[in-house]
């Protein structure tokens, strides 16, 4: 049975459709909280894949959240490990810090319903091969990060270049949250500074494209359950 690591920042960043699809497919799923305390394995060997969350901290903020600098040494070893990696939105961010990118304010925040379009090598790539070259997600995040030297830039949009990357063969980051549900999207536009005109039409937008996000995002988990497959035969 695959043994599946969740690391969370918050209890309101949970791992949503990613989760349904791991317990579903009857893998065996762990979840870690670092925002109430709990502690990372002292290494990520023997993991099939580690998925990491979002949250409303941002990916240097080491001194108010020491719990990132452990989390940067891990997702360290996970590279070095070749163990599959996706992170989503503060995950993305983290793995170009761990891959030795600079994070930082982006030039726009991006909150809501965005259009991504993949490149050339996103096309390609094994995580995205049903995807279409362009496709609507939902964006929460004012971070952004420099594409580490040895990363593949997979997806882009034109607010804010770099929205998906690969460092090495398996080891995934999307700016973007693929794991929403509309209840989810509600909690964060309770707990966000949004407007009402803005959050009702965000929330309408979520309900409009449930079934159509879930079964995009399912299609892209398929993909990353396949990369977790060939992994483990490549590491044996």
């Amino acid at each position: 049975m695959k043994k599946i690591l969740i690391i969370k920042h918050v209890d309101i960043e949970g791992p949503g459709t990613i989760e349904e699809f791991l317990v579903d497919s009857g893998w065996n799923v762990s979840q870690i909280n670092l925002g109430s305390g709990e502690m990372l394995p002292a290494s990520p060997e023997g993991m099939d894949a580690v998925i990491c969350m979002g949250g409303p901290m941002n990916a240097y903020e080491e001194e108010k959240y020491p719990f990132l600098k452990n989390e940067d040494a891990f997702i360290k070893q996970v590279i070095a490990f070749r163990i599959p990696f996706l992170g989503l939105c503060l995950g993305a961010q983290l793995l170009a810090k761990a891959a030795g990118a600079k994070v930082m304010k982006a030039p726009a925040k991006e909150i809501g319903w965005y259009q991504v379009s993949l490149t050339k090598d996103g096309k390609k790539d094994r995580l995205f091969r049903s995807a279409p070259s362009n496709f609507m997600v939902f964006q929460w995040h004012e971070d952004t990060f420099e594409l580490p030297e040895n990363g593949v830039l997979l997806a882009r949009s034109d607010r804010c270049e770099n929205q998906a990357f690969r460092i090495g063969k398996n080891a995934y980051g999307l700016q973007f949250h693929i794991e929403v549900t509309p209840p989810m999207i509600e909690s964060w536009l309770t707990e966000g500074n949004i407007q009402k005109n803005d959050s009702r039409a965000m929330l309408d937008e979520a309900y409009l494209r449930k079934e159509s996000y879930s079964s995009q995002a399912n299609s892209i988990y398929m993909d990353f359950a396949d990369i977790i497959k060939s992994s483990e035969i490549r590491r044996a």
